[in-house]
């Protein structure tokens, strides 16, 4: 098999075995189409065509099986290699989407010689030809998976490439930093003057002012990604049900006057502003001998643990109790803490809206509605949100831990300022976590975990 190498280092395998796979979701539809990718597409063409269709065209065929039994009547597009998506030789057949049609299809091109491609194998052959770098094929999947128009848009904007520039800004002006600094190691016996020194640490502090710049913008477009997770928490009958069912919009949860009626955890997303965010209603905080509720309540505590924001929801007519302080110190210290001061209409002397130190006291009434809108912009607010804007990166998981290697590593080289040995070493680990990203440095089991979240087809 031969391969070359590109400039970041990738090999890329100029002939590969030939895939396919439905590219169309289950179930049936208008059109379905299969895609096929390899070297041996010319004879996959041929054998289910009859001939290969003028590249880059819509041609009209009959696809056939081994037999010559027509399976169906469709479009046939060709994109010869290096103009594909894939950077191969790649065919798309688009007939009816029927599950038996398109299965029949698949068969077909199975049977002249391609293989079943595994999830997200064409995208992992579109990174290693070098067509897409990691972050933008994982925008990809973003896109696809996206649940709101802002994660669309916030996924296409990685797809095109700024989250990648940016970080390849980030890359250039560490290497010019590292440059300055090498050579100031090349001449040892030359000391290194009061200027290189502000140089370097006026770049050195220019660069993590960008760095910083790019992880708010990252930490933002994780939120549309993964999404906010809320637990409501409380005892029994301070409307926890309630105020799920109002910040849902319909009667999601049972409500009754009777302690322990929520039995299991019940979780609702909504959207604000584009954010999901995944409201978890749990049972009511008390002792109870009732074995259902009981577990019910140790499940309360394990949602607790794993949020992101708790919801402390009270009682407006008799303020913060003694049970709710007694709650309140068992609390996970993890995560945000809202106090929630329900049924504001019950207390006359109170009024909706936002209060207390840090206003993190919101007034609502579940029932009329008052205050909740304040609550859902004050939710947003906890986590950071400020606003989609034009330029948040739909950073995953990875992306901000390698962000965070990267700071730290640029703030061990500041305080290495005039240890240019390790003031260097430390730029170079920044500059390879800021790699991860973009797959300029990459191991194959990070690939393999990456492109096997994807759905099969893509």
């Amino acid at each position: 098999m031969a391969s070359a190498e590109d400039p970041a280092g990738r090999t890329l395998h100029l002939a590969r075995a030939t895939i396919a796979a439905i590219a169309t979701p289950p179930g049936r539809g208008g059109i379905g189409v299969v895609r096929i990718s390899g070297s041996s597409v010319v004879d996959v063409a041929r054998a289910v065509l009859g001939a290969l269709p003028a590249a880059r065209h819509a041609t009209y065929a009959e696809f056939r099986d081994t037999r010559g039994e027509v399976i169906d009547r469709g479009i046939a597009l060709y994109f010869p290699a290096p103009h594909s998506y894939t950077g191969e030789d790649v065919l798309e057949l688009q007939g009816h989407g029927g599950p038996a049609v398109l299965q029949m299809l698949l068969g077909a091109c199975l049977d002249a010689g391609a293989r079943l491609a595994e999830p997200g194998e064409f995208t992992r052959r579109a990174f290693l030809e070098g067509k897409l770098d990691l972050a933008q094929a994982e925008a990809v999947a973003d896109l696809i998976d996206a649940a709101s128009r802002e994660a669309a848009r916030s996924a296409m904007r990685s797809l095109s490439g700024e989250f990648s520039t940016a970080i390849a800004t980030l890359v250039e002006e560490l290497t010019e930093l590292r440059a300055l600094v090498e050579a100031m190691l090349d001449f040892p016996e030359e000391e290194v003057d009061h200027t290189h020194r502000e140089n370097a640490a006026g770049r050195l502090d220019r660069v993590r002012a960008s760095l910083e710049t790019v992880m708010v913008k990252s930490r933002l477009g994780s939120l549309l990604r993964a999404g906010i997770h809320v637990v409501l928490a409380g005892r029994p009958n301070v409307g926890k049900s309630s105020l799920l069912n109002r910040l849902a919009g319909e009667e999601r949860a049972i409500v009754t006057a009777v302690p322990g009626t929520t039995r299991d955890a019940l979780r609702e997303t909504l959207l604000v502003e584009g954010v999901p965010i995944v409201i978890v209603d749990t049972a009511g905080l008390r002792e109870s001998r009732d074995e259902v509720e009981r577990l019910g309540i140790e499940r309360s505590w394990s949602e607790m643990a794993r949020a992101d924001v708790v919801l402390m929801v009270l009682e407006a007519p008799s303020g913060m109790t003694e049970r709710d302080r007694a709650l309140l110190a068992q609390l996970p210290e993890e995560g945000t803490r809202l106090y929630v001061y329900n049924k504001v209409d019950l207390a006359p002397h109170e009024r909706a809206g936002r209060r207390g130190e840090g206003r993190r006291e919101i007034w609502v009434s579940a029932k009329s509605g008052a205050g909740i809108d304040v609550l859902r912009s004050t939710l947003l607010e906890a986590v950071g949100w400020v606003g989609a804007g034009e330029s948040v990166y739909l950073a995953r998981e990875r992306h901000l831990r390698a962000l965070a290697q990267a700071r730290d590593h640029l703030r061990a080289a500041a305080a290495q300022t005039g240890q240019w040995e390790f003031f260097a070493e430390e730029l170079r680990q920044a500059q390879g976590a800021l790699g991860e990203i973009t797959g300029e440095v990459s191991a194959d089991d990070l690939l393999g975990e990456i492109f096997a979240r994807f759905c099969i087809g893509k």
